[in-house]
Order: structure tokens, then C-alpha cells, then sequence
């Protein structure tokens, strides 16, 4: 792997704490990556009355938007193994009025959701963190029609995505972070595209296609302001686990250095902003 920035960020208990802390900062998630998956939609171009599954919605968001896309015709279903987040998508779901979504909490590494085969399959980084990516791959082929199409997004190296490698700068300035295992489930379990392709093809996938998608990327969302993005960033990201567990002083001299660096990067008009590299992939059944 090109960077040792994935280590405290792997190995996430979705269906516990880390679901319950995506929660808690649901919108400002949903904020901050909701360019990416629009950039992930246009891309799918998906159309009226395709069926379509959404692997690690979170909230339900994308599954809410290709829902709408795909039209009463059509159908979404997000499978997602956090059972508060599948709850919240739910209630969502049912308030915007989108009848055509659908929920269920499930780990899409074994799972199969009723209605199988589906036309289409869509992560915005969901895909990053199984266990046996190969067998998970695998699974998901099963759940597509023959010529199916799947389309991913996830982050592309850790040196391109400085809105991780500035953060964890800080980190490693006040806490000794372990080396990261390369390829291990997280973040950028994706980074290396041959390491995807590989994944992919063995799950029974083919013709990969990938786009670059390269941007600024708003921590907590437009318009959060420096000391609002280090409360999200300590009270949701990996990054913040680590510094849990340090003491309060060196706690504090972090959280002064990450104010610091956010305000070096806040604009007015938008937010804190610092750079992301992204992979939109897609594959055929």
C-alpha cells in the first residue's frame, strides 16, 4: 500500500459502534460524500424500471436517489449490516414518500436479498471492508442478472486523498500509529486497481472500467466551520478513535494542531476543504 494511513481506520464494527457513530453524524457523512456519489449515479446512468441493489447505503441516501431514478417501475434495495443505520434509512425512506426502496439489514458478503437476480448492482464505498472480498465478490455476482452491471466507488491511494493523509499528519505528530497491512479491509482496501481487478474477476466479473474522479472534498459538509469539522472528525472518524485513548493532554495538543490545519484550509464560501482522489469502477456479470 502506498501510505500507513488505513491502520486505525480498518477493521470497523458496522453493525456497533462504528454504524452508531455514522449515525450520530449522519448529515454531515451524508454531506461531505454526497459529490462523490453523484458523480457515481451520473456515471450508472441507471434506467426506468431497472431493480437495483445497494450494497452499504448507511443512511439510504443512494439507494433513496437510484429509487427515484428507476421510477415506480423500478426498484431499490439497500442492504446494509448496521441495524440502526437500516432503521434510519427506513424512516427516511417512508417520510420522502420513495414507496420503490426498500431496506434490509444484512452482511451482503453471504446474504441474499429477496427478489435475486437483480438487473444492477451500486456501492459508494461499501464494498472496502470484507472480511473475504473474493467470497463477498462472489456473492454479489449471485445476486445479478447474467450481464449485469455493478459500479463502485472507492478511494484511491492514501497519498491523493489528503483530506486522510493531512489528518492523520496530525495523529502521527502526538501518537505512534502501527503500519497498515496492505490490502486489508478499509478505506483504501481498493487503492491498487489490480488488486481490484483481481477481486472482481474472481467473483465472476469482467470488462472493468474505471474513472478518476479528483476534487475537493468538504469535511463535515459545505459551510462546516474549522471547530465544527474537528468535533465531527474526533467524534466520528478513525482518526478520533485513536486520540480516545490517549491522555487528555495530548488530546488537546491534537485537537489544537487540527483546528490549525483546518483553518488553513477553510474557505468562507465553503467549508474546510482538502483534496480526495476517488475510483468510480464498473464491472459486467
Amino acid at each position: 500500500m502506498g501510505s500507513e494511513a488505513q491502520e486505525p481506520l480498518k477493521g470497523e464494527d458496522w453493525a456497533g459502534e462504528m454504524g452508531e457513530r455514522w449515525l450520530a453524524n449522519l448529515d454531515r457523512f451524508e454531506a461531505m460524500i454526497a459529490p462523490i456519489g453523484e458523480a457515481l449515479l451520473a456515471r450508472a446512468a441507471y434506467a426506468p424500471g431497472e431493480r437495483v441493489v445497494d450494497i452499504g447505503p448507511g443512511g439510504g441516501a443512494t439507494t433513496r436517489a437510484i429509487a427515484r431514478l428507476v421510477g415506480p417501475d423500478g426498484e431499490a434495495v439497500g442492504v446494509d449490516i448496521a441495524p440502526m443505520l437500516v432503521a434510519e434509512a427506513e424512516r427516511r425512506a417512508k417520510a420522502e414518500g420513495v414507496a420503490n426502496a426498500s431496506f434490509v439489514c444484512a452482511d451482503a458478503a453471504t446474504a441474499r436479498p429477496d427478489g435475486a437476480p437483480f438487473d444492477r448492482l451500486h456501492s459508494r464505498f461499501g464494498s472496502m471492508f470484507f472480511e473475504d472480498p473474493h467470497g463477498a465478490f462472489a456473492n454479489l455476482r449471485a445476486m445479478l442478472q447474467p450481464k449485469g452491471r455493478v459500479d463502485l466507488a472507492v478511494w484511491g491511494p492514501p497519498r491523493d486523498n489528503a483530506w486522510m493523509m493531512e489528518m492523520m499528519g496530525v495523529v502521527r505528530a502526538h501518537v505512534e500509529v502501527p503500519p497498515a497491512e496492505p490490502r486489508a479491509p478499509g478505506p483504501f482496501a481498493f487503492e491498487d486497481l489490480g488488486y481490484l481487478a483481481e477481486v472482481l474477476d474472481s467473483g465472476g466479473f469482467g470488462m472493468m472500467d474505471v474513472e478518476a474522479y479528483e476534487g475537493l472534498q468538504a469535511i463535515g459538509g459545505a459551510g462546516t466551520s474549522p471547530e465544527e469539522a474537528v468535533r465531527f472528525v474526533l467524534s466520528s472518524l478513525g482518526v478520533g478513535r485513536v486520540l480516545a485513548e490517549q491522555p487528555e493532554a495530548i488530546r488537546a495538543a491534537a485537537s489544537a494542531d487540527m483546528l490549525a490545519l483546518f483553518e488553513r484550509h477553510y474557505q468562507p464560501d465553503k467549508g474546510v476543504m482538502l483534496g480526495c482522489k476517488v475510483w468510480l469502477v464498473s464491472a459486467i456479470a
